[in-house]
């Protein structure tokens, strides 16, 4: 071999062994679950809010009328859990303040088919105009009002308009929600304030209904607070829920059941969830819809069944070849002083809010030691770290 034939080749395989290290440091891609742990969605609740404390002033009027928030929140056999966590997931990727997902139970109570007699409708309550205004589709056997994909969407656009006009203050935002955006400057500018460090309460030119908006949504936000204190609620969220996600209905569909079917989903749920659809029935449209949809049987019963846990070991590029290591007897190790780090070996249908909460750990802190990303899936038999910090 010649010495230029000889150098390509030794470059060839430096680059093939820098790529494929590379290739290994990169984190795996993110895969949504078919389904997650409900508590998992409180903790992503949780996490977002901007002002998660409780300080016993919440409106007791909001607090009785909201009572059975969160009684529905844990039930079963209602639709509101996996649907907020729909709307947190959808807040969370845009960086907003999770009080936002509290709107949909004070407009419709988590309702997908909620209609008000003055006009507006769905989750969102929104009257036609505005749906119209953010592009929301209203025609003949659909509209889009009801449709969860296209009024989340819809909404969280408009609720990260507003939050950027008012400062990033969330309470001025969901009276802009309210009452309009020019209504709550007006009302800045007739206090004598602007948006940054205003005091919503002095916004007294604002009608009662807006006033209570963010009242009401922080009396929500104590009742979940007050509701994770009890056992029973917290058993009652620990459980698997479908990941809705919003799925594109193929060219030629004309019946959601049908769909449905045919693609090992609930038609029952499909309906339930997308009330967009009259009688069920796909209109014909040159623009493609989307239902909100659970993941099928077939991916639900393969997240349920427990992956094989593979380590792989890359080495170290930079190590010496081990016939051009030292002979000499490698040198003992200092022992610890701080005795075994703990461990946590995960069970099925445990979560990570779950663990944390154990071994009374910040679920932010749990994350950090085992390198997880927020949304990481726990797979029976993983092993968990509970003290220290990678690399210690």
């Amino acid at each position: 071999m010649s010495a230029r034939r000889q150098a390509r080749w030794l470059i060839g395989g430096v680059l093939s062994t820098l790529s494929a290290l590379a290739s290994a440091q990169q984190p795996p891609p993110q895969v949504q679950p078919a389904v997650r742990n409900g508590r998992d969605i409180y903790a992503e609740f949780r996490a977002g809010l901007a002002d998660p404390d409780c300080d016993g002033q919440s409106s007791a009027r909001w607090r009785d009328l909201y009572a059975n928030a969160p009684s529905r929140m844990a039930s079963p056999g209602s639709d509101v859990l996996p649907l907020f966590g729909y709307v947190v997931d959808a807040l969370r990727a845009a960086n907003l303040p999770t009080e936002f997902a509290l709107i949909p139970f004070v407009e419709s109570g988590y309702k997908p088919g909620a209609r008000s007699a003055a006009g507006p409708a769905g989750l969102w309550q929104m009257i036609a105009v505005t749906a119209r205004d953010h592009q929301v589709p209203i025609r003949a056997g659909y509209d889009g009002r009801l449709s969860p994909v296209d009024s989340t969407r819809a909404a969280v656009r408009y609720l990260k308009t507003l939050h950027g006009m008012f400062a990033g203050d969330w309470r001025l935002a969901v009276m802009a929600y309210n009452a309009g955006e020019y209504r709550v400057f007006d009302a800045l500018k007739r206090s004598g304030q602007v948006a940054r460090g205003a005091d919503p309460a002095r916004l007294t030119s604002l009608s009662g209904i807006s006033q209570a908006y963010v009242r009401k949504l922080h009396a929500l936000s104590c009742l979940l607070d007050q509701a994770d204190d009890r056992d029973a609620w917290l058993q009652a969220l620990d459980r698997p829920v479908p990941v809705l996600q919003p799925v594109m209905l193929p060219p030629g569909t004309r019946e959601l059941d049908s769909w449905a079917v045919s693609h090992g989903r609930d038609a029952d749920l499909i309906e339930r969830l997308n009330p967009a659809f009259v009688g069920g029935h796909v209109t014909r449209t040159q623009r493609p819809l989307q239902v909100l949809a659970p993941a099928s049987a077939t991916e639900i019963a393969a997240a349920a069944t427990p992956a094989p846990i593979v380590a792989t070991v890359v080495a170290d590029a930079a190590a010496p070849a081990p016939q051009a290591m030292s002979s000499a007897p490698p040198q003992p190790t200092t022992p610890a002083t701080t005795g075994p780090a703990r461990t946590h070996t995960v069970s099925r249908g445990e979560s990570l809010w779950t663990i944390a909460r154990r071994y009374k750990l910040q679920v932010a802190d749990l994350l950090s030691r085992n390198a997880l990303a927020p949304r990481a899936i726990l797979r029976p038999g993983m092993v968990l770290r509970l003290d220290g910090d990678l690399g210690e």
